[in-house]
């Protein structure tokens, strides 16, 4: 499916739930996951769970987070292999939530385990 403009300002305005079941589906279909980095490293957002880092299911949602204080930051892929044979272990010895697909409000806040364990699920309905 080709993310056209309308598309895209569809899919903003779906709830963190639906944004989240979103990404699921996106991340299985083409088995990569979108962060945000800079020349320090993956960003990082403050939320109630503490430290916590933003994913995105493509390019261009991403990129929508290059603005201001971000504005030095760039888009960057992971394979969903590397992602989990990487980045889980490594944020949860980290102590280190994901927001899941966050709009300028929300985003479903939830730990490395408990997302690789959605993402399984997720791909076990497409099997």
């Amino acid at each position: 499916m080709t993310l056209t403009p309308e598309l895209i300002a569809t899919i903003e305005q779906y709830d963190e739930q639906k944004r989240f079941k979103y990404l699921l589906e996106e991340v299985i279909k083409h088995q990569e996951i979108w962060i945000l980095v800079d020349e320090q490293g993956c960003m990082m957002l403050n939320t109630e769970d503490g430290d916590s880092v933003p994913v995105w299911p493509n390019k261009v949602f991403a990129e929508g987070w290059i603005t201001d204080d971000w504005s030095q930051c760039k888009a960057e892929v992971i394979s969903l292999s590397i992602w989990q044979s990487r980045w889980t272990p490594g944020l949860e010895t980290d102590d280190i939530a994901i927001v899941v697909f966050p709009n300028q409000e929300e985003g479903v806040v939830i730990f490395p385990d408990e997302f690789d364990f959605e993402l399984s699920e997720q791909a076990q309905k497409k099997s």
